[in-house]
């Protein structure tokens, strides 16, 4: 069982625990800029166009994102139970529980492409590619635009959260965590529990408002 790696400039393995959570909750908060520029974004082009996006909204794939919002929801309490497995030594378990994360991380992608693939057939695209016919406005243009974008990117950190956990489960049975030491863990169900709550925030405002 490999034993944890202290960093020759940290005194103890409390403080370089301490450290690597620090350090990821800056990393996070660094992220949450990224989207919190999407929805003051989002908020100013919902004033100038707020019809238009009500319209947009009423158009849009309701059933889908609701659906993935409850597959993130069950992916984070299952990463949640994880850490508690490991937190009492039960490291199978805990590998088993990231492993049904990470699966729920793939079906969250795989239906975000398939309702990628309506609004492709709908020609509800971004930017100059935009050619939805039951919508022509410039305002519908803009919601979809940003509805891309905004997606887009949060794809993308399911796709790299997915990859995150695929690694953590590969290392779990090779003692890489133990109930006595376990940032590192730690710090990427955190990154997880991160993506879950961004749906929460672009699942009402491209879905419900």
């Amino acid at each position: 069982m490999p034993e944890p790696i202290l960093g020759e400039q940290y005194a103890s393995l409390e403080r370089q625990a301490v450290a690597l959570r620090f350090g990821m909750w800056l990393f996070l908060a660094s992220e949450l800029l990224l989207f919190s520029g999407l929805f003051v974004l989002y908020a100013a082009y919902r004033g100038i166009y707020g019809s238009d996006f009500v319209s947009a909204l009423h158009h849009n794939t309701l059933l889908y994102g609701t659906v993935n919002m409850y597959v993130l929801l069950t992916s984070s309490f299952t990463v949640a139970l994880a850490v508690a497995a490991v937190r009492h030594g039960r490291l199978r378990t805990a590998m088993l529980l990231v492993m049904c994360s990470a699966a729920l991380g793939v079906a969250f992608l795989v239906i975000k492409a398939i309702e990628y693939g309506v609004h492709m057939r709908e020609g509800a695209l971004p930017g100059p590619y935009y050619h939805f016919a039951e919508l022509p406005s410039l305002g519908a243009n803009r919601f979809f635009t940003l509805y891309w974008v905004t997606t887009g990117a949060h794809a993308l950190h399911v796709a790299i959260g997915v990859g995150v956990l695929s690694w953590i489960a590969w290392r779990v049975p090779r003692g890489y965590y133990t109930a006595d030491y376990y940032p590192k863990f730690e710090i990427a169900t955190l990154y997880w529990h991160f993506v879950d709550v961004m749906w929460l925030f672009i699942w009402p405002i491209y879905y419900l408002v």
